[in-house]
């Protein structure tokens, strides 16, 4: 279920060779493997996610995207974003908050002065931190009030992916008085911070999201990476591609979904678990409406992919180019991106639902557990709506309209 380009990993000491992106592919299979061994009894289980995000750890995901010299996996995002379609065709909701790790833990970095990014991507390195929420916008928004020798942190995030399980909260806050966003990383064990298992959605119980209160939390100097970026017009376009590089995990997030619930029904279907349900579909694995379904549900997942894969190829290119990219070029980027959302989310939806109709009425056991694809993809989607996407995309190509800047959420 890999994606595109570029080799490179982890490297212990600088004198060793770098695994590659091979490598990354086959510990992200062997992490899937086991996770899906108790996918259905973990999901309808709903714990919070400690033992999976070990997993995780042990596999030496978490570090993925840190640079070899700062202790980490030293991989590129078309290697992360082919590790989370690959946990995400598993266990969608261990996907969920695995991309949400590395887009929070990687915009940390991304918005900070170099030295911070530095010393950060070292402590997370070292300490094996997971990751939770995002620097996305909210009413009202968390507050920051300068007190002697720092800052408090004030408010309420009413959701945040990861936050159950996470070693560090990365976070948006504005400055009281002058309305400056900032860019804030919160030990979720200090003293003011209160997190409520409150979320209880249908679907994508294992990503961690929860509400966080934060209540006179003590900031240091340390504790804030630096502003952030108001709107385009005070925003380089490289700056800028933080928004697209955090959307593409939602469409690989969203094709692993996809690819999954195919996958299980066809080891399900090729088993031969009859009896089929008399009115549709009936027969056999070869009856002419299974196979029409499958043929149809296959198109629809592989153009989702090949036009993730442009995706995915333009956000490489625009970073490539770092600080020559102009505003022209991120357009055309981030419209790709919406493009390859809008492709994943209509995949994601129709195969987690079709599937089911191929399975026929055995699909309705608790124990295969077949629901959840539908449950997590909905909910995802939900989260994610792509409305607003296509609306961009149309203004784009009808207006040359560019699209709305936007913060990784």
């Amino acid at each position: 279920m890999g994606v595109a380009t570029a080799p490179s990993g982890p490297a212990a000491e600088p004198d060793l060779p770098v695994p590659g992106r091979a490598h990354w592919l086959r510990v992200a299979q062997e992490a899937a493997d086991d996770l899906a061994t108790d996918a259905v009894t973990r999901e309808q289980a709903g714990k919070a996610p400690f033992d999976e995000v070990s997993r995780l750890r042990e596999a030496g995901l978490l570090t993925l995207l840190i640079p070899a010299e700062s202790g980490g996996g030293g991989a590129d995002w078309a290697t992360a974003y082919a590790v989370i379609r690959e946990i995400g065709a598993a266990d969608g909701a261990i996907g969920q908050l695995l991309g949400c790790h590395y887009v929070t833990s990687w915009s940390a970095g991304f918005f900070a002065e170099p030295d911070r990014a530095a010393r950060t991507e070292r402590q997370s390195a070292a300490e094996l931190w997971c990751w939770g929420a995002g620097f996305g916008p909210q009413e009202p928004p968390l507050t920051l009030v300068r007190k002697a020798g720092g800052h408090v942190l004030d408010g309420r995030q009413s959701y945040a992916t990861g936050a159950l399980v996470a070693d560090r909260l990365a976070v948006r806050a504005v400055r009281a008085g002058t309305g400056e966003p900032l860019a804030v990383v919160v030990d979720p064990a200090r003293p003011g911070v209160r997190i409520d298992d409150d979320a209880d959605p249908f679907g994508q119980r294992l990503a961690a999201g929860a509400s966080v209160e934060f209540d006179a939390v003590p900031v240091s100097a340390d504790d804030l990476l630096g502003p952030l970026p108001v709107d385009e017009d005070t925003l380089s376009p490289r700056a800028a591609l933080a928004a697209p590089v955090g959307r593409l995990v939602s469409v690989q997030l969203l094709l692993g979904m996809a690819e999954g619930v195919l996958a299980e029904a066809r080891e399900y279907s090729r088993a031969g678990h009859a009896p089929w349900h008399p009115a549709w579909p009936v027969g056999t694995p070869h009856d002419p409406q299974v196979l029409t379904a499958y043929g149809e549900l296959t198109v629809l997942t592989r153009s989702a992919a090949a036009l993730a894969d442009q995706a995915l190829e333009a956000v490489h290119s625009g970073l490539a180019r770092g600080e020559d990219l102009t505003h022209d070029a991120y357009a055309e980027i981030s419209v790709l991106v919406a493009m390859a959302e809008a492709a994943a989310s209509r995949a994601a939806q129709e195969c987690t639902t079709r599937a089911l109709d191929i399975v026929g009425t055995r699909c309705t056991s608790a124990r295969l557990g077949f629901d959840r694809f539908w449950r997590n993809a909905r909910t995802h989607t939900l989260y994610q709506p792509v409305a607003h996407r296509l609306r961009e995309v149309g203004d784009y190509h009808l207006n040359g309209a560019h699209p709305p800047f936007g913060l990784p959420v």
